[in-house]
């Protein structure tokens, strides 16, 4: 699914407090999911686990073209959250590795701030048993002094409904507008 999120005061907050907006909506992003029983559901080797904590993971670009993978431990501080995402991004850029961790309590997360998209595919290898949501978020626009963004969020139907995505959406929206 894809929608528009209003992200005018969580921009706002981000720059106040000298965060990545990136990472502040996935931080938002990881909050609203911990929320949604939903989204902490994975399948692993054809049984259903509930994982009692849900993190999150990333591509991100490096200065020479390639990209690194990014992982980041949610925690209900913003500050230990922003402090230990923000070494980890200057920790996978800094290297020129390929390293793809082998976890499941995650949620799979891109940015495409290039893109003011309406609909978005992810590429997917079904043979490969992954479960875990994909988040991607597109190019923040202004109008009328108002700032969105397009966020989609690709989910396993057999553990995720509409109702469940409704949910994590409002949730997400109301965290971004209450910084």
């Amino acid at each position: 699914m894809c929608v528009r999120v209003d992200c005018t005061e969580a921009y706002a907050a981000a720059k106040r407090f000298g965060y990545s907006f990136f990472l502040y909506c996935l931080y938002q992003s990881l909050a609203a999911a911990q929320h949604v029983e939903a989204f902490r559901l994975r399948m692993e080797d054809g049984y259903l686990f509930r994982y009692e904590r849900i993190d999150g993971g990333s591509t991100l670009p490096r200065d020479n073209g390639t990209f690194g993978f990014g992982y980041y431990t949610y925690s209900d501080d913003i500050g230990v959250f922003m402090a230990e995402a923000t070494l980890e991004v200057e920790r996978v850029r800094a290297t020129t590795e390929f390293e793809r961790r082998n976890v499941q309590n995650v949620i799979r997360y891109s940015a495409l701030p290039w893109i003011d998209f309406t609909s978005l595919s992810h590429a997917r290898r079904y043979s490969v048993g992954d479960s875990a949501p994909w988040i991607s978020f597109g190019k923040m626009t202004e109008t009328a002094g108002r700032r969105s963004m397009p966020m989609s969020v690709h989910v396993h139907h057999a553990l995720v409904d509409g109702v469940d995505v409704g949910q994590y959406i409002d949730r997400f929206q109301e965290l971004m507008g209450r910084p």
